[in-house]
Parts: C-alpha cells; sequence; structure tokens
C-alpha cells in the first residue's frame, strides 16, 4: 500500500503480508502522534490482544519531529527525533502484538492545515482494514494536532459507504480529560487487566520519558482517578477507565456539524453547573 510521503510506512511484524494484516483488523486507532495509541486507544490493544478473532491496527499521522526533549535527547535534531520515534513506535506495534501499524509521517503544520493528502491516506486505510471500531482524539481536546486528526478521520469516515463505516467511533483522551462530560454522555471504556502491557508499551517510548514527559505514570494515574471519581454514590467497578465522547452520531449523520456536537457537550456541563449553584443558593 502507497502513501502521499516517500517515508512513510506499514509496518507488520508478523508473517501476514500488509493487506492481510489490515483485512483482519476490528479495531483500529487514529491517533497524531507516536504513543498517543498507547494512552488514547489501550481499550482496543487490550481487548484484541491473544486473540485470534479480534485484531488491532493504528494509524499514527504526525512525524513526531516537534516533541519536547531533555537529559540525552537534549541536543538531538528534529530529523533525528523522527527516526527514533518511528523506532520506539513500531516497537509497542510489537509488544502490543499489532495486526499493522501506519505511520504517515505529516508535519503537524500539513495536518492542521487539512492537507487533502492526509484524509486521503486515512481513508485507504479504512477502506483496507474496514475495522468495526475506531478509537481517535476527542473533538474537546487541548492540543491542535489532536483535534485535526479527529476531523480528518471523521472526513475520511463519512467518505466510505454507510454499510463500510465502523459501527463505533470513540474520541479518546490524551490531553485533554472528559470526567467534565455528562454521565450519561461518557463512554466508559474498561481499561483494569494487563497493566504489566500497558507499562511495557509506556515505557518503550523513552525519547518521551527519559526526554521529560512521564506519560506512563500521568496516563495511568487518570484512569485510576477515572475509575474512583466515576460516581461518589457507588463502589468501584473497574480499577482503571479511560474516558471516551461517543463520536458515532458524526459518521451515522454526515449532515451533523461537528462543532456544534462539541458546543452541546460544553452546553451541557454549562448547564449542570448553572442548575446546581442555583438549586443550591436558595
Amino acid at each position: 500500500m502507497k502513501f502521499h510521503k516517500p517515508e512513510s510506512e506499514l509496518y507488520v511484524w508478523s508473517e501476514l503480508g500488509p493487506q492481510a494484516a489490515l483485512e483482519q483488523t476490528t479495531h483500529l486507532a487514529i491517533a497524531a502522534h507516536q504513543d498517543d495509541v498507547e494512552i488514547m486507544a489501550y481499550h482496543g490493544i487490550i481487548e484484541c490482544f491473544g486473540k485470534s478473532d479480534k485484531h488491532f491496527s493504528a494509524v499514527v499521522a504526525a512525524n513526531g519531529a516537534g516533541s519536547p526533549r531533555t537529559g540525552i535527547y537534549k541536543d538531538y535534531t528534529d530529523a533525528e527525533m523522527v527516526e527514533i520515534r518511528k523506532h520506539e513506535q513500531r516497537k509497542a506495534a510489537f509488544v502490543g502484538e499489532y495486526s499493522a501499524l501506519a505511520q504517515l509521517m505529516y508535519t503537524s503544520a500539513e495536518i492542521k492545515e487539512n492537507d487533502p493528502a492526509v484524509t486521503k491516506d486515512i481513508f485507504k486505510i479504512l477502506q483496507a482494514a474496514k475495522p468495526e471500531i475506531v478509537y481517535t482524539h476527542n473533538i474537546a481536546d487541548k492540543h491542535e494536532t489532536h483535534v485535526a486528526v479527529a476531523l480528518r478521520a471523521i472526513t475520511a469516515i463519512r467518505r466510505l459507504p454507510k454499510e463500510l463505516r465502523p459501527h463505533k467511533l470513540y474520541g479518546c483522551e490524551v490531553w485533554r480529560a472528559l470526567d467534565w462530560m455528562e454521565d450519561g454522555d461518557k463512554v466508559l471504556l474498561n481499561v483494569s487487566g494487563r497493566q504489566n502491557l500497558n507499562y511495557a508499551l509506556i515505557n518503550v517510548f523513552d525519547s518521551q520519558s527519559s526526554g521529560g514527559k512521564n506519560y506512563g505514570a500521568a496516563a495511568t494515574g487518570r484512569r485510576l482517578a477515572n475509575a474512583t471519581f466515576s460516581s461518589f454514590k457507588d463502589t468501584d467497578t473497574h480499577t482503571h477507565t479511560i474516558y471516551a465522547m461517543d463520536l458515532t452520531p458524526l459518521i451515522l449523520d454526515d449532515s451533523m456539524d461537528i462543532q456544534q456536537f462539541a458546543l452541546s457537550h460544553i452546553n451541557k456541563f454549562i448547564k449542570s453547573v448553572e442548575d446546581k449553584i442555583c438549586k443550591l443558593s436558595q
């Protein structure tokens, strides 16, 4: 499979060919950067790990050139960081037994400026994989590149015939938690199992953990907090939980405005705060 960038790649660690590896995909992550997959889509990874009837694949859109760095990586050039992060993502795909890993190698600027090639490459992968479940960034994320990737993913899915679209599209947490969403709207993804695999995957990205960002502890801490703080009435049912925004309505109805969909959740939060303060101030 050819993508627009000559430096892009489709990595398959098993003996399967690239086409077969994509075609068996049931769960697909479409992420901005290396290690975003392991933070936001861990639910898909453990749903498929060691299974013969479920297979996880991942798409990483950006090349990782702009990542922060310190320690042994502080003097590395952007070009050197690109190669390191690309190699680390391959290691994660091997450890997590991903069926296929596509690294598209776009710059953040190209993704944010809506280069049509980004959406075309994602569409090509979706066409081949036909996943049942897709994980991407939530559209209220703080990071512009994350939001841009989510928008490109939605556009690409909307180009598929409706009968070939995923059954579910989840917008997950990375640079903004989703605990603010109304409980009835949040999707709770149980990731309580296989914490050894969680740490193994995150720790593969040494350029990030040693380079000044402790993503492993941060992501795990958020999942622990989500599991406990999800309810003040009930005892914990999970030990680790990822929250997701259900973006499925946006791929069921192509006329639905994405911005208004995001704002509808924010407006619900505003009203909830207003109503509670009003009620308790009387």
